[in-house]
């Protein structure tokens, strides 16, 4: 059975970061020119759109960004960023069945707090889309799975209060790759305790590891959540000729992934081999999307020797399965264990922005809440840009006791003494956004 799906292109011409920097405009140019060539756009059932503008409200909802939108955003963001909203409003209003947002710059490791770019990303496309159809269509429980060769660290970030976001990343193991992060036991906030999952694979993990975890570890979760709706954050940087990363899938495996997963939406994030695996793995997920033939789809390099999996990354990736379902069906107990009852939960964390060159301390309060996801209070400072912010964030769902601690902590930060360089609301049930 064939589906109506929807593509999204957006090679932003007039981004980059460097002439000859990987996240290059050609990322997109030669997929366009697969599409074209396989005649994808000839069938009933693909149809392109063109991507819209994403307002300074849509970026409200999720980020803070320092010292404000308009200095740190390229409009290539606002584009990117509208393409997503663009294919959300697509599945959204049953235009199309599902929706691949082929744009760039990509944004999975861009954080609430945003003072610059990171990871080659400013913004957070798949978070902004989940608040946008939050806001617009009332969607409650979103799944999004990343499946980008790095750890989805702004991602996770995003959604670490949020208990009605199941976020599961499938990465190269941290310990090997930047950006450094994604293990098992980073499990979530207080709020929201087990529904962050990482599964960090060991470099050289073939097709069959892949679709092993997918297949093993990730459907059956997905199918215990119940997710009103299904995102493929979409890097592709896990291909074996992926000039930065050192894994070893294939386009036939990022066909028969999301075949699997029956994405709602799919975003693209990374993947640098522009010309060998780009154009192949995004023909096979837009096949994939709709229901249509893949067999064909393979890499002219494609050797199938290469993809004998070492029997060690299988005996790992079935010791990741016992850790992640031992974590998820003890999810209740072990939170008492890691968030003792208290009022109030404190974490800190050390960001560098590795593309903008600059170091942020941050330290956040989360109010501890069996109602809602939990008012979160954001320390954010920056040397290197002297700034120094405070950041409330009151939950979309808020009971009525975190959004007066929300508003009664913006009030006395607003008040001070000056200790800040500006002081942000972010009430996402009343979508209003405030700067002082």
């Amino acid at each position: 059975m064939t589906n109506k799906t929807g593509l999204v292109f957006f090679p932003a011409f007039d981004y980059a970061i460097s002439p000859t920097h990987p996240e290059r405009e050609e990322r997109l140019l030669y997929t366009q020119d697969q599409v074209f060539e396989e005649g994808l756009l000839d069938f009933d059932n693909i149809k392109e759109f063109k991507p819209g503008l994403a307002t300074k409200e849509d970026i409200q909802r999720v980020h803070f960004c320092v010292p404000g939108i308009d200095e740190i955003v390229h409009a290539s963001h606002l584009i990117a960023v509208g393409g997503c909203i663009t294919a959300a409003d697509k599945v959204m209003t049953k235009e199309v069945d599902n929706a691949f947002a082929l744009v760039r710059p990509c944004g999975h490791h861009s954080f609430r707090v945003v003072h610059g770019s990171r990871g080659f990303c400013t913004l957070n496309m798949e978070a902004i889309m989940v608040e946008y159809i939050r806001h617009k269509y009332g969607v409650k429980k979103i799944a999004i799975v990343d499946t980008d060769c790095h750890h989805g660290d702004g991602s996770q970030d995003i959604f670490w209060h949020d208990p009605n976001t199941l976020f599961i990343s499938l990465h190269q193991d941290g310990r090997t790759l930047y950006p450094g992060s994604g293990f098992p036991s980073e499990l979530g906030g207080p709020n929201a305790f087990g529904t962050t999952i990482n599964l960090p694979m060991p470099p050289d993990t073939c097709e069959e590891g892949f679709l092993y975890v997918l297949d093993e570890i990730v459907m059956p979760i997905l199918e215990e959540f119940k997710p009103d709706l299904i995102i493929n954050s979409a890097g592709q940087d896990n291909h074996y000729s992926d000039p930065i990363t050192n894994m070893k899938f294939t386009a036939h495996g990022y066909a028969v992934l999301n075949q699997r997963l029956k994405p709602d939406l799919a975003v693209l994030e990374g993947g640098y081999s522009i010309e060998t695996a780009l154009p192949y793995i995004n023909t096979g997920i837009i096949l994939a999307m709709a229901g249509m033939d893949f067999s064909h789809i393979k890499e002219p390099d494609y050797d199938a020797e290469d993809q004998k999996q070492p029997a060690a990354i299988g005996a790992y990736l079935e010791k990741l399965k016992d850790a992640t379902f031992y974590h998820w069906n003890n999810r209740e107990a072990l939170r008492e264990q890691v968030y003792p009852q208290q009022e109030f939960h404190q974490r800190s964390q050390d960001v560098y922005y590795d593309t903008a060159g600059i170091r942020e301390h941050i330290n956040e309060t989360v109010r501890s809440c069996t109602e809602c996801g939990g008012t979160v209070v954001i320390d954010s400072q920056c040397e290197d840009t002297r700034s120094h912010i405070l950041a409330v964030q009151i939950p979309r769902y808020a009971c009525a006791a975190c959004r007066s601690h929300g508003e009664a902590e913006y009030e006395k930060a607003k008040t001070g003494r000056g200790e800040y360089t500006q002081v942000f609301l972010q009430d996402k049930d009343n979508d209003r956004y405030l700067s002082k």
